[in-house]
């Protein structure tokens, strides 16, 4: 028989070997351990015991679920008018469609009670509470288009696909940054400074993604004044042992409106690329939601090669 409930202090390896019975999925980070699980997710500050949901057949963990919130508009606070199921894992030794509707069932009724006027099936930036750095890559992709069971079981629930999300990886070896009039005149404008562990931008920041070693890249004038573009990086120091290096997420990149269409961005990532290969960084990796045509083609451009896609669901809460 299929029981669920919440999360209890003595399931960590339970939930730690559900992960591990996926080995060989596409976007889920292996190996992981109990230790890892309790840094990025058990020991947050803002976890909760009942938003963490595991199936049971007849005594014997089959899955896990994990339902949570996103920011307020300033990033200060949770604010639990919009609920996203973050990720759903289910053993694939046992009827899964079946153990999966019955968690989102658990989840959607824990976010409702919550106070939950929206609902998303799969995280993405500013909502992904949880599991950055575990799934799909430095930051959430929503659903991911290898876990066929979540894309069946969200559209037959009443969630509609209202984003789609490409994740992109450039080894930085092979990595030449371009040279023409146009790089030149940005390497006598600009000089590229380096700041290790910025603070972080607001309390939603910090709590989601303080565990990462941060690095950011900035591009001021020679003769001084403020930057006109920068990126961040994180370190993702646990991740995929199937590729051989140290990887690195690309998770900001601006660029100041007036000083668009110069070459800046390229110029900033040649320097970042040149910095990481020296401290022994092999990949870089980064997401774009399809809608960012700008940032969709600049990766392909430099180089970058999309290796998976993702899908964030969305229902309103009253909708069939």
């Amino acid at each position: 028989m299929l029981q669920f409930r919440r999360f209890r202090n003595t399931d960590p390896p339970w939930i730690t070997e559900i992960w591990r019975s996926r080995a060989g999925d596409p976007g889920l980070l292996q190996p992981v351990s109990v230790d890892l699980f309790e840094q990025l997710i058990f020991g947050k500050l803002h976890f909760d015991y009942a938003g963490l949901i595991l199936a049971l057949e007849d005594g014997r963990p089959v899955g896990f679920a994990h339902a949570s919130f996103g920011p307020d508009a300033a990033g200060h606070r949770i604010s639990t008018e919009t609920g996203v199921t973050c990720v759903m894992v289910v053993r694939p030794d046992c009827d899964e469609a079946t153990v999966a509707s019955g968690l989102l069932d658990q989840c959607e009724t824990y976010l409702r009670q919550h106070g939950a006027k929206v609902l998303y099936g799969g995280g993405v930036f500013p909502l992904s509470p949880f599991y950055a750095g575990l799934y799909g890559g430095c930051e959430l992709p929503g659903v991911l288009e290898s876990d066929k069971v979540s894309r069946d079981l969200y559209p037959a629930r009443g969630y509609a696909a209202v984003d789609r999300t490409f994740l992109f990886q450039r080894e930085l070896r092979s990595f030449r940054a371009p040279v023409d009039r146009q790089q030149v005149q940005c390497r006598r404008r600009l000089l590229a400074q380096v700041l290790m562990d910025p603070p972080a931008r607001n309390r939603w920041e910090a709590l989601t993604a303080g565990d990462f070693d941060s690095t950011r890249f900035e591009l001021v004038p020679r003769g001084g004044g403020p930057q006109v573009a920068y990126a961040v990086v994180r370190a993702t120091e646990w991740g995929n042992v199937s590729r051989s290096g140290r990887i690195a997420g690309l998770v900001d990149l601006f660029v100041e409106p007036a000083s668009r269409r110069q070459g800046l961005a390229t110029h900033l990532m040649g320097e970042l690329a040149r910095v990481l290969s020296g401290q022994g960084v092999a990949f870089v990796e980064t997401m774009s939601l399809e809608r960012n045509d700008a940032l969709v083609q600049f990766c392909r451009k430099l180089g970058f090669q999309q290796i998976a896609e993702g899908v964030v669901y969305r229902k309103e809460i009253g909708d069939t």
